[in-house]
């Protein structure tokens, strides 16, 4: 076995032979776990629980001797800084960080491949040969996997960023996450709804010590997706994230997008992926435009809201996107010359959204507004010109949905 840093296998080595041999003989717990099939019978696999229980140990484990020379050498790698930093955001120390984040998964990775605390070279070299690679590769390739509730699609859809909507593959998350079973939607994997995740993967460079925001980043594509689709679409409520196929941490999803609106399940088509691609590219202009971002903000949390307080939710999102110093009369004029060509159907929406409760198609509409608006990328522009348009002096702009 070629080595990089000798001095780093020895002192993993170490600590790796005297946590065996203090948990020698401990009964590790197993999950029983089902693999559904889409045909055919289940598959059912037992698995043991080691991370779970070696985390229980871990204080013990703490006090080894050859825990603090394992820490000691693992500061001579700058490239572990990018496990510890994964652990610094909860107060840990540096020395803590660099324990909880590669001691311990390192001992946790030996442990599965030896089948329990009856100890194994090769299942040591297997497990610090994949270590090396990470920290002292040329690159190293980052995924964060959360499940998709509300959603369906025939093919995989790439929503840009490094994003990727997929079906998921039996045992990719429970293998590395044996935990896993207690943290996934009900029902995951059953129904046709329930099979597809989220996945965002980056390639770091070897300097680079700041794991993605997964949280905030699959967060949007998910704001993206409903508004793209009107479907009541979720996902989490957790994010499984890893550092060259070996788990880095498991980390909540925001509320916002681990919650289930109310509504039906809807199916992801070609034209309204790219749609969902393009909205989470412009999602970014909120960080700029307040009244953008209030105007999302209000239409998400309409979402989950019971009336009255859903319509005024919808309501004053709109006035946020276009009604400026116009208050809602002028939101609900731009809204209806954007929507709509024709003075018929333009008086029917203008109706619809100055009704006191919104109806279905006054909320979709709304929608519509929020959509138009962020692929057109300007609002201030987009304003002008739905004024202009009012006065007479130029051509509505051209709608950037050819299908509502």
């Amino acid at each position: 076995m070629s080595l990089r840093a000798p001095h780093l296998y020895e002192s993993l080595r170490a600590f790796c032979l005297a946590a065996f041999a203090a948990e020698r003989g401990a009964q590790v717990p197993f999950a029983f776990e089902e693999h559904t099939t889409r045909e055919g019978p289940s598959l059912y696999e037992y698995r043991p629980l080691v991370r779970g229980f070696v985390e229980e140990q871990a204080p013990t484990l703490r006090r080894l001797p050859d825990a603090r020379n394992a820490i000691d050498d693992l500061k001579r790698a700058p490239a572990a800084a990018i496990f510890a930093r994964a652990h610094s955001g909860i107060g840990d120390t540096g020395d803590e960080a660099l324990f909880r984040s590669i001691l311990i998964p390192m001992l946790t990775w030996t442990a599965e491949r030896s089948g329990g605390f009856d100890w194994q070279d090769d299942a040591f070299d297997a497990a610090y040969a994949d270590l090396e690679k990470t920290l002292f590769g040329s690159a190293r390739t980052y995924v964060a996997l959360a499940p998709v509730i509300g959603l369906s699609a025939g093919t995989d859809a790439d929503l840009g960023g490094g994003i990727t909507l997929r079906p998921v593959v039996s045992g990719e998350i429970s293998h590395l996450w044996p935990e896993a079973q207690g943290l996934m939607p009900p029902e995951f994997g059953r129904d046709v709804d329930r099979l597809l995740l989220l996945e965002l993967k980056r390639e770091l460079e070897p300097d680079e010590s700041e794991p993605p925001d997964a949280a905030a980043e699959l967060a949007d594509a998910i704001t993206a997706l409903r508004l793209a689709t009107a479907g009541a679409i979720a996902a989490g409520p957790v994010v499984f994230e890893r550092l060259d196929f070996r788990p880095l941490r498991i980390s909540a999803l925001l509320p916002i997008a681990a919650t289930q609106p109310r509504g039906e399940a809807t199916r992801l088509d070609k034209l309204r992926a790219r749609r969902a691609a393009d909205l989470r590219a412009q999602l970014t202009l909120a960080d700029t435009d307040r009244e953008l971002g209030e105007a999302l903000d209000r239409w998400e949390l309409s979402l989950f809201s019971d009336e009255p307080f859903r319509s005024a939710q919808v309501r004053e999102s709109l006035v946020c996107l276009l009604g400026g110093d116009g208050g809602a009369w002028a939101a609900t004029m731009r809204a209806a010359v954007l929507l709509t060509e024709k003075g018929r159907e333009r008086g029917e929406l203008l109706d619809t959204l100055r009704a006191e409760r919104l109806d279905r198609d006054g909320r979709d509409a709304v929608r519509r507004t929020l959509v138009e608006t962020l692929l057109h990328g300007n609002r201030d522009e987009l304003v002008l010109a739905l004024d202009d348009t009012l006065l007479g002096i130029r051509p509505r702009p051209a709608s950037v949905l050819r299908v509502a």
